[in-house]
């Protein structure tokens, strides 16, 4: 499992990211690309990491469930994830 603190800072990331996005396209629209600077370097999107909603893992992220191959695992092998099943022929 990921650190608390780790965890949180990627939350913090988010937020910074979802109150600057108006801001940041209006900016590349105009070309101002001083300003642009200007603006928080967490602002950017592209800092951002996908993370295991229950875990923070970074790795083995599967973007459709939200989970990283550990969690996805074990929660299908529960019967946990709706319409998930193991694969036999």
């Amino acid at each position: 499992m990921a650190r608390k603190s780790v965890i949180a800072r990627e939350h913090k990331r988010e937020r910074i990211v979802a109150k600057y996005a108006e801001k940041r396209q209006k900016l590349k629209e105009e070309g101002n690309y001083d300003e642009l600077d200007k603006l928080p370097r967490n602002s950017n999107p592209i800092r951002l990491r996908n993370r295991c909603g229950l875990t923070g893992k970074p790795r083995g992220y599967m973007r459709r469930f939200g989970l990283c191959r550990n969690q996805f695992r074990d929660l299908a092998l529960a019967g946990l994830i709706p319409g998930v099943t193991k694969a036999s022929w």
